[in-house]
Order: structure tokens, then sequence, then C-alpha cells
């Protein structure tokens, strides 16, 4: 069924989602921080808008982005490791009133594995698992998550992504050539954009609201042992790794979403 598809942040991520949501037809409006993209993304059908949001305040059309959308796909990174003082929740609280008001019902709101805990024994992290009281980043995620999930106006899904990897961005590349790399035996966590993009299609198109996910690939290698093994596959300067020090680490079990959305990833690790 045609719907009428709202993406704020159409980025690295939120691009190919759009063009791929235009693909099967629907209706969707995107917005940039960049008035030079406006015309990128319009020429491959995406209505698009400027729109900026800060902690002071939120400039550009948002009412218009959001205007006759019944599905809203929030994706704004909160952009915390560049900018650890960034107030993430008074950005999105900014937001929401203009959300309230539209005509959205159903919200996919795309959040982060990293509002669950590291530790030395490794715990598989499922949904229902404790999530951190102590990282900053962490804090602010779930406090935007709730703000989302408890608000009455509309259905909010949570997708929350292991770190983005896809053909033009891999963090073997960023890693290549480092030395004394920490957490060599944490497992990788890692989702290929393609089965980010699948997933919320998959959501929408099966109208899966009111809950979460966490979505990770399945296999979970080593660090020292994929991005090195990466690293030669790309024929770049093998990362080192500091095994003086206990890792710390976690392994994203993602059983729930294959399970309720029927869902087998498409890239593997």
């Amino acid at each position: 069924m045609k719907q009428r598809i709202c993406i704020i942040g159409c980025g690295w991520l939120g691009f190919p989602l759009a063009k791929s949501l235009v693909k099967k037809g629907h209706l969707v409006k995107g917005s940039t921080t960049s008035s030079e993209k406006i015309s990128t993304l319009n020429s491959e059908g995406i209505e698009g808008f400027l729109v900026q949001v800060s902690s002071e305040g939120l400039l550009g059309a948002i009412e218009n982005c959001l205007a006759d959308c019944d599905v809203l796909v929030l994706n704004i990174p909160p952009g915390l490791r560049k900018n650890p003082e960034a107030n993430y929740v008074k950005q999105m609280q900014h937001l929401l009133p203009y959300v309230e008001v539209s005509a959205v019902k159903h919200v996919v709101f795309i959040s982060s594995t990293s509002v669950y805990d590291d530790d030395e024994s490794m715990p598989i992290i499922s949904e229902t698992s404790p999530t951190s009281t102590s990282a900053n980043s962490a804090k602010q995620l779930l406090s935007v998550e709730a703000l989302f999930q408890n608000n009455s106006s509309f259905k909010t899904t949570i997708l929350r992504f292991s770190g983005l990897f896809g053909e033009d961005r891999h963090p073997a590349t960023f890693l290549s050539g480092k030395t004394n790399l920490k957490h060599p035996d944490a497992p990788v966590n890692l989702i290929h954009q393609k089965d980010c993009i699948s997933i919320i299609h998959t959501i929408i198109e099966q109208n899966i609201w009111n809950t979460v996910f966490n979505a990770s690939t399945p296999s979970h290698p080593t660090r020292k042992n994929y991005y090195t093994s990466i690293c030669e596959a790309k024929n770049l300067p093998l990362p080192s790794f500091d095994t003086a020090q206990i890792s710390k680490g976690k392994i994203i079990d993602s059983t729930k979403l294959a399970r309720v959305l029927g869902y087998e990833f498409k890239i593997k690790l």
C-alpha cells in the first residue's frame, strides 16, 4: 500500500532509504540541513525541505515536511562523540510538538545499541537487558526514546542499530594502521546499510509498532580477528591491538527482530 512517509535526516542512511521507498511507490518527503542538497533530493523524487534542529530551537519548513505524512522515520544522530556537550534531548523536545500536531501516526525512531554497556563477561544483550545508567550518550538516547514511546499522539517503534557499515564506509578503514587498539577479544556488532533499509521497509509494510528492536548482524567475530581480516582483504595496513588489558564488550542479540518480522539478514560479516 502506497504511504506518505517523512524522513527527518536524509544523510548517509536516510537518503538511500528515501530513494528505496520512492522506488517502492511511496510518496516521500525528506529533510536536510544543506540547502545545496534540496535539488538532489528533488531529482530523486523526494520532496526536500531544509530543516535544522539544535538545542536552541528548530529552523526551517518542518510543518510542510511533516504535512499529510502518516509515517515518520526520525534519523537524526545525536552526534555526542564529536560534541559530548550537545543536548540531544533538548533538540528532540523542540521537534516533538511539531510531530504531535501533524498527521503522523507512526514513528520509526533510529536509536543505537550503545544504550547497553560493555562488560568483561561479554553478555548477550536482548531488548530486555539492562541499559546503561552512567554513559551520557546512552542516557540521552534513552530519554529521547521514552519521549516518543510515551507519547499518545502516535505509535513508535524503536530501532537500535549496531555499528553501521556499507560499501563506502567500513570501520576497518578507520582502524587500519592504528596501534594499541583496545578490546581485541570483544565481539563485533555491526549491521550493513542494506539491512538497515530493508528492516525499516519491513516495519512499515507490516505495521509493527509500539515495540523495540535490536538490529545487528547475527555473527560476532572478535574485533582483532575481524578487523585484521578485513584489512588484509582490502590490502590495508593492519591494525594492532593491546592484548595486555582485559577486553570488554557485548553480543547484540537480534532474535526478536528476526522472529517478529520474519527477517533474514542479507549481508553477513
